[in-house]
């Protein structure tokens, strides 16, 4: 989305500098709907594109505004300049940073993209971004279950499949003595078990009844966090083990 929103304000400033917008006025018109359709960032995305349906209607506005290239430029840059440091803020907390550098360094095409989904949809659609959370690890586990040739049935679920990554590295509660480090690992045992709970019960990979529960944010961005915390930990493992091997 933060691609999107600098997509569309360079569009515009080359648009109102004597060139063109990338990809025409059908490109505006898409990219238009998208950041008002996103509610979290549609009351910080300049009034102008609420106001202006196309390239048209745009040129009207900005040609008597403002009337030489510099003025456009710097009118633009400071409109767009909320929604783009709203975007920016949310992926800037170290934590997350490190685990996107983990998995996108792991699987850029695969898990690393079902990564970003997930941060992406926690504003916007809670559900979504919890069946996205399940999924990432689903992804994790199966990747590292082929790498190492251990079979696993089509149907397993992620308990299962945590527990067979588990033990493939070294991280079952059972293969170890102490107490401390024992604990640790059963409680990331749980939390993968509540990840596939809250999911079949919050999540959208299932239908609903006439009193549906609805995720907030904070259910989402839980989700999401402990999700990423959890896959970074396995591939960091597996990286580690193959590594050194």
């Amino acid at each position: 989305m933060f691609d999107k929103v600098q997509r569309m304000q360079d569009g515009l400033v080359a648009f109102s500098t004597g060139g063109s917008f990338d990809g025409d006025d059908r490109s505006y018109k898409s990219l238009r709907r998208e950041l008002l359709e996103r509610p979290d960032i549609a009351n910080k995305i300049p009034k102008f594109i609420r106001r202006c349906r196309d390239l048209g209607q745009y040129w009207q506005f900005i040609k008597h505004e403002y009337g030489t290239y510099q003025e456009r430029r710097e009118f633009l840059w400071d409109s767009f300049r909320p929604a783009l440091e709203y975007l920016e803020s949310l992926d800037r907390l170290p934590s997350t940073q490190v685990i996107d550098d983990i998995l996108e360094n792991f699987d850029p095409e695969n898990i690393h993209a079902v990564w970003q989904k997930a941060l992406d949809r926690r504003r916007t659609d809670p559900e979504g971004a919890i069946t996205a959370s399940r999924t990432l690890l689903e992804s994790v586990c199966k990747y590292i279950l082929d790498d190492a040739d251990i079979d696993y049935p089509s149907n397993a679920d992620l308990p299962k499949l945590w527990r067979l990554c588990a033990e493939e590295l070294n991280l079952a509660p059972s293969q170890h003595q102490e107490t401390t480090f024992k604990s640790i690992l059963g409680n990331c045992q749980s939390i993968v078990n509540s990840l596939g709970t809250i999911r079949n019960k919050i999540g959208d990979a299932h239908g609903t009844g006439r009193k549906p529960v609805r995720p907030k944010l904070r259910h989402a961005e839980l989700s999401v966090n402990l999700a990423g915390t959890m896959a970074s930990f396995l591939v960091s493992t597996w990286k580690d083990r193959t590594e050194s091997a």
